[in-house]
């Protein structure tokens, strides 16, 4: 996608820009490049800076919480890529520019699907005392070669994609390095079911290797806030040949919940708080005694049952893709990743909401914070 709007805080007859992104993916850590093309005005311009952001979309336009500039939107890093040079009167100029990407950048596809993750350059032009910015051009980001080999053998293991979420936080005891941190959620295979009910998995890479951190319906309550038990780190080196990652993606969460059922078990009875008489360790707070475990609180309704959520109201429906969305299998996770996205918009039909996407892509048309 290609931007082009006139600076209207510097005035008629100003210099045009487009900024334009060089095609294809590029990874974490690795170089993102393109050209800021200018084209001269009905007067000679001194340029001070050409400034570009990087910016990701947190959460839902308009979310309680989220991060940003009021569209959700947040910086991660900025740099200059020219600064003090004239624009002569109707001169075109390109500057070319790479800018490395953080170690810590979002992943937005996986295996050419969407995660539903956005992230944008944002060019600003500084002319004398006024300071205008562009539109936002998007861009993928796919997956390093140990953040792929983790999520094939998920997929392979028989989780399923739900969401891939930018959570505006800080994941303590971490490695983190930016303002927020990207989390997959998985939904378990069956022989799982029985003890959680959502996985939470995020990437933390940095020059060295990848850091891991897996925690278990961390959502539930099932444990206090920043209980070590409710968290599992693993470090990974960036070359993934040579080990079996489905042995040891599957040894990870074994340790993970042995150790939250152990913590859960401390408790005066096998209790916590926010459990009811007639719970045991693998349930939520907020579920009724005699629930099974892996379903979620607010359920009992008649025809739910465990993997609904609290609200459907109806039990889930099978057809293309559903299937896939709960247990990948051996196709990998990409198949969840599909499988979720035609979930999410069959349970839309199905609650009747006919509500439109208020806010889809960065284009929304208007100056995204310019002064």
């Amino acid at each position: 996608m290609v931007f082009k709007r006139l600076l209207g805080s510097i005035g008629v007859g100003a210099p045009t820009v487009d900024t334009v992104l060089e095609g294809g993916a590029v990874q974490p850590g690795g170089p993102l490049r393109g050209q800021v093309q200018l084209q001269g005005g009905q007067a000679d311009f001194t340029i001070q800076r050409i400034t570009l952001e990087l910016v990701a979309r947190i959460g839902a336009p308009g979310a309680p919480g989220a991060a940003g500039d009021g569209k959700n939107l947040t910086v991660f890093d900025r740099g200059v890529v020219a600064e003090n040079f004239t624009l002569p009167q109707g001169a075109l100029n390109s500057v070319p520019f790479e800018l490395t990407l953080p170690w810590q950048t979002p992943i937005t596809q996986l295996y050419g699907q969407p995660l539903g993750v956005e992230l944008g350059v944002r060019t600003e032009l500084a002319i004398a005392a006024a300071r205008d910015q562009g539109d936002l051009d998007m861009f993928a980001v796919e997956p390093l070669p140990a953040q792929e080999a983790v999520l094939e053998a998920l997929g392979q293991e028989g989780f399923g994609f739900a969401a891939a979420a930018l959570v505006p936080e800080a994941l303590p005891g971490t490695g983190q390095q930016m303002p927020f941190y990207q989390e997959f959620d998985l939904v378990p295979p069956e022989r799982f079911t029985h003890r959680v009910a959502e996985l939470e998995m995020t990437f933390l890479p940095n020059p060295q290797g990848v850091e891991v951190v897996l925690e278990a319906d961390k959502r539930a309550g099932t444990l206090p806030p920043g209980h070590p038990a409710g968290m599992l780190r693993e470090v990974l080196p960036h070359d993934p040949a040579g080990r079996d990652w489905n042995a040891e993606v599957i040894g990870w969460i074994e340790r993970l919940l042995e150790g939250r059922e152990a913590a859960v078990a401390q408790f005066a009875g096998g209790m916590h708080p926010g459990m009811q008489p007639g719970m045991h360790p693998g349930m939520q707070p907020g579920m009724q005694p005699g629930m099974m475990p892996g379903a979620h609180p607010g359920m009992g309704q008649p025809g739910m049952h465990p993997g609904m959520h609290p609200g459907m109201g109806q039990p889930q429906r099978r057809g293309p893709g559903v299937g896939t969305a709960v247990a990948a299998g051996a196709a990998g996770l990409a198949a969840g990743v599909v499988g979720g996205m035609m979930v999410n918009q069959m349970m839309d039909g199905f609650s009747g909401d006919e509500e439109e996407a208020a806010d889809e892509g960065f284009d929304d048309g208007g100056d995204d914070g310019g002064e």
